[in-house]
């Protein structure tokens, strides 16, 4: 990145946590900051005290080599209203451009697991002349009508068509069967993303989505080109996480995407030291598991275990506990993300459950094991069948 000058957009529509220690943003975030681009401001929405707080702690960059991870809030320069959009996010921040003065300008979304090296995407775009470049996941066929679709032109590069969610998506040059989901990152050329942005926020009828209306428009200009991300390479990328991407936007993909973490091999692997997710650990001690008679052994199998948490005579499996988590004697977690705080009663039963921060289970509860209980006490049941309890909400047996 040294030879250019890039100003890295990271659009973070919210909070959420993953993986136990970090958030959802840490994983964009951490794929710029790897490949060299330290210039970062996270467009946040209202409500985001929280997330600007991590931000500020987390991410503290270099001020004497002029880098810096910086949270934007809806500054409403433009009048008193808050973003209607994603391309009005950015709108709303064009000062952010004008002082910077980039060359190119990198947007990335924050609701996605997954590594990606920007720098040779960049290496694309600027070795083609394309006015933006959209990054893309060959996906099959039958699964992409739940994505922004890219039609690439027969030189596998230039964008022909993007479709919103497809009935019929169209398949790809050099596979048929497979076709390209669009992942939400972008690179522009500073000037054609300022020139873009002002024409759409007079269009009464644009929706000033980035996704929506801004790419379609340059695909109909003939402006886009599509990045694979098949062709990325991560520094230590494993043979099984290689190419690893996930949308957490749904209970049941954030569910699978934690689940994915748990296995022996895992299918996305946190443990790479050559391409680390950075983020704020915080000042908890270790985790600690104690008792060992009988049936009361505190122990975890094939689970992510963070700072703070204590397994106390309890049996944790195929889980991710966060950071101050306690799992009493007796009890069992199976296949379960439980977030910060919670404390797991004696003899609980949890299972095929997302718990969020400051539960308590108490003593002899279950949760996830009997569906429509799970719902009778308005608890919400995912599509996949996982059970969902709110942050502090009262578990009733």
């Amino acid at each position: 990145m040294a030879d250019r000058r890039v100003l890295g957009i990271v659009l973070a529509g919210g909070a959420g946590r993953f993986g136990g220690l970090y958030r959802l943003v840490d994983f964009a975030l951490s794929n710029l900051v790897n490949a060299g681009c330290l210039r970062v401001c996270v467009l946040t929405q209202y409500k985001s005290h929280s997330l600007d707080r991590h931000i500020t702690t987390a991410w503290r960059m270099s001020a004497l080599l002029g880098n810096y991870v910086t949270p934007v809030p809806a500054q409403q320069r433009l009048g008193p209203q808050w973003y209607t959009g994603s391309a009005d996010a950015i709108y709303q921040s064009l000062n952010l451009i004008f002082d910077e003065r980039p060359e190119l300008v990198v947007v990335f979304g924050a609701d996605h697991v997954y590594r990606m090296d920007p720098r040779q995407m960049i290496d694309q775009h600027v070795d083609s002349g394309a006015g933006v470049t959209v990054a893309a996941i060959r996906v099959p066929r039958a699964d992409a009508s739940a994505f922004g679709v890219i039609k690439a032109a027969r030189d596998g590069h230039r964008i022909e068509e993007f479709l919103e969610k497809p009935a019929d998506p169209p398949g790809l040059p050099d596979s048929p069967d497979e076709a390209y989901a669009s992942m939400g990152n972008y690179v522009f050329g500073a000037d054609v993303l300022v020139d873009a942005l002002r024409k759409d926020a007079v269009d009464a009828a644009s929706k000033h989505d980035m996704g929506g209306d801004i790419i379609p428009t340059m695909v109909d200009n003939g402006l886009a080109h599509v990045y694979d991300f098949a062709a990325n390479e991560v520094p230590g990328a494993t043979e099984r996480d290689r190419g690893y991407w996930r949308d957490v936007g749904t209970l049941d993909s954030y569910f699978d995407a934690h689940m994915d973490l748990c296995h022996v091999h895992p299918v996305f692997n946190l443990y790479n030291e050559r391409w680390p997710i950075l983020t704020h650990v915080p000042s908890q001690p270790p985790a600690k598991f104690v008792h060992d008679s009988g049936d009361r052994i505190g122990r975890a199998l094939d689970s992510l275990v963070s700072n703070g948490v204590i397994v106390s005579g309890g049996t944790v499996r195929e889980s991710v506990l966060s950071p101050g988590v306690r799992v009493n004697s007796w009890s069992s977690v199976e296949r379960s993300v439980i977030l910060h705080n919670t404390v797991i009663g004696r003899h609980a039963v949890v299972r095929d459950a997302i718990i969020d921060k400051n539960v308590e289970v108490p003593e002899g509860a279950e949760v996830g094991v009997d569906k429509e209980h799970d719902r009778e006490r308005g608890f919400v049941v995912s599509d996949g069948g996982i059970t969902v309890v709110g942050k502090g909400q009262e578990v009733p047996k």
